[in-house]
């Protein structure tokens, strides 16, 4: 009986993580961001783009408890085994997908590390110019990167909002990706 028991829950843990997982790529997929937001509608823009959104649902859950945090690394693994099963449907071979494996990982930890370092600075000049290099892919200030780094402002809140208790029911709010207000001066 206990068997049984821990059977329903992997199975029910595994079913509230592809919810998110697949919350999280929706969102990633909104067309604003490729008309609005000036996303490169590509694979490598859009790659871009679930890496951010995972990135944040990680960085709420990974300030949280041993569960928040334990979701937080189901969550990346839905990440990873997405991108893999990806790659092998694109026709990467079997001896390559672990090399490519190796470079979406660091690719991940990267911008997170980046993300994480603009959101813990003031303002929104910082973050504009993390989202301009690794999402846009220009080095150069972009007026489409403040909007941008206001909605990820916003979506960040609105994680930061969220119990946990939702994230446990398969549940993410995110805001919809609208032009944020025209930036303050200094910002």
């Amino acid at each position: 009986m206990l068997n049984l028991f821990r059977s329903l829950k992997r199975a029910k843990s595994r079913e509230t993580i592809e919810r998110l997982y697949g919350a999280i790529v929706a969102q990633s997929r909104r067309a604003e961001f490729y008309t609005d937001f000036g996303v490169p509608d590509t694979l490598e823009g859009r790659f871009e783009m679930v890496v951010l959104h995972t990135v944040l649902v990680c960085h709420r859950l990974k300030g949280g408890d041993d569960t928040a945090r334990a979701m937080s690394q189901e969550i990346f693994d839905a990440f990873a085994a997405d991108m893999d099963s990806t790659m092998r449907e694109l026709g990467v071979g079997d001896l390559t997908v672990p090399k490519k494996m190796k470079k979406i990982g660091a690719a991940f930890y990267g911008r997170a590390a980046a993300y994480d370092t603009a959101l813990a600075a003031p303002g929104n000049a910082l973050l504009a110019q993390a989202l301009a290099r690794n999402i846009l892919g220009t080095d150069e200030a972009s007026p489409r990167a403040e909007p941008f780094a206001a909605y990820v402002r916003a979506a960040v809140e609105r994680l930061e909002a969220t119990p946990f208790e939702t994230f446990a029911r398969g549940e993410l709010l995110l805001p919809p990706p609208e032009h944020g207000p025209a930036p303050e001066a200094g910002q």
